[in-house]
């Protein structure tokens, strides 16, 4: 074994420190031979460097030998074990990682820590909310003018038949009748029910939304909120409208339209929730940091929002609006599959009475008529776009076109699929 530069031992580790600062240096002395061994491959880096340099910058000044040592210690150590919290998903398999979280165990438990509890601002002259997303220190100026990246937003959504636009920006067309699940990971679990609109089809809606906010620090106590058709309340299960403190109120609903429209605001994730009603079906959409999406298990990997539908579940063709030979497409005799009012023309002129631009918003609108002759999927269309336009991030993301790779982003041509539609509806119907 080699002869590195000295360190603190670990019986000297294992007494009380004179002064916090050591007790950060018996930390970084298990961590030292570690960091910057992290794999650099990384599509999005582990941040746990950095959690551990803002956990040195909290207790260097700090002196065991004050009466507010341990009051102070712990809110560092509980902001650290946060911080690793919100890179478990990025820094998995991360030796640095996983020492950390084990070190922060050990001193909580050596301090009598409890796990809830306020925390620690990395600059130790400003203080901040711990249930405000924004507020966290991960998310602006530090000490000496360094500044951070703000954190990146995603957005996801469902609507209509269901139509899928999912947080890394693919559109979907999906059948997924019965319940499925959105999102799940860490922080909520999101789950949706689907019912076929019409006899004879594979074409499916929402007509139940279930979400769970986790328990969360001092933020939040669990909260569960379920809508369904006819039934869209303005409070969680338990009656109650917000979670967390009565003045902060880290999480809370707030009612835009009696028993049409709400909103959900947690801002202890930085995440806000829209559901609508629209005719007999329920319509969702999302925004939520990156970094919250992220935070889940590999066993958690069945999320329509980050994966997309099944491929044996998808309608669509890769995000295309399908242009297959129609003599493969025609009914059997003797089939009897319900007629829509709408023609071609008819449908299209009603959606572009709301929706100018044809991008697939406007030809999922279409579909929508021609598949269940229902005005309200009209209505339901408009304003899932609506609702990318109140919360997406990227406003040159906004519109998805039929010719973008995938059903991905693009701000290219614009070309018809009038006969793809007609195609599409009879596979539905097959």
């Amino acid at each position: 074994m080699g002869m590195g530069r000295a360190g603190p031992s670990r019986a000297a580790c294992a007494e009380p420190p004179r002064r916090a600062s050591l007790a950060a240096v018996c930390l970084l002395a298990t961590l030292g031979p570690l960091l910057g061994s992290g794999d650099g491959q990384r599509q999005t880096p582990c941040r746990i460097q950095k959690c551990t340099t803002d956990f040195v910058s909290l207790t260097s000044h700090l002196n065991s030998a004050l009466e507010s040592f341990d009051l102070e210690f712990c809110k560092a150590l509980r902001a650290y074990s946060a911080c690793t919290y919100l890179n478990s998903k990025v820094c998995r398999g991360n030796l640095v990682y996983h020492s950390a979280v084990l070190g922060i165990s050990d001193l909580m438990s050596q301090r009598n820590c409890s796990k809830n509890g306020p925390t620690s601002s990395s600059d130790p002259e400003v203080t901040y909310d711990s249930c405000n997303y924004s507020g966290h220190p991960e998310t602006r100026e530090h000490q000496g003018g360094e500044k951070t990246a703000p954190p990146t937003y995603l957005f996801c959504g469902l609507f209509g038949d269901p139509h899928l636009r999912t947080f890394k920006d693919h559109f979907q067309t999906c059948k997924v009748e019965g319940a499925w699940p959105l999102i799940d990971n860490n922080f909520l679990s999101v789950q949706v029910t689907n019912v076929p609109v019409v006899a004879g089809s594979s074409a499916t809606a929402t007509n139940k939304i279930t979400i769970i906010f986790k328990s969360y620090q001092d933020c939040t106590d669990q909260k569960v909120y379920q809508a369904v058709t006819d039934d869209l309340p303005a409070a969680f299960v338990d009656g109650t409208t917000s979670g967390g403190d009565g003045n902060t109120k880290s999480l809370r609903i707030v009612e835009k339209v009696s028993g049409k429209y709400i909103e959900m605001h947690a801002r202890y994730i930085g995440t806000t929730v829209y559901i609508r009603q629209l005719g007999h079906y329920l319509t969702l959409a999302i925004r939520m940091p990156q970094e919250v999406v992220m935070a889940h298990e590999e066993s958690q990997d069945l999320q329509l929002c980050v994966n997309g539908c099944p491929s044996s579940e998808r309608i669509d063709d890769n995000g295309h609006l399908p242009l297959p030979v129609m003599d493969h497409l025609l009914p059997q005799h003797g089939s009897a599959h319900p007629q829509s009012v709408y023609t071609l023309e008819a449908a299209t002129t009603k959606c572009h009475e709301k929706m100018l631009l044809k991008d697939l918003y406007f030809y999922s609108c279409v579909f929508d008529l021609l598949t269940t002759g229902d005005a309200n999927f009209t209505a339901a269309a408009h304003s899932a776009l609506q609702d990318v336009e109140s919360l997406h991030p990227r406003k040159e993301h906004w519109h998805i076109f039929p010719n973008s790779e995938g059903g991905g982003v693009e701000k290219g041509n614009k070309f018809f699929v009038g006969l793809g539609l007609v195609c599409l509806i009879l596979v539905v119907f097959l």
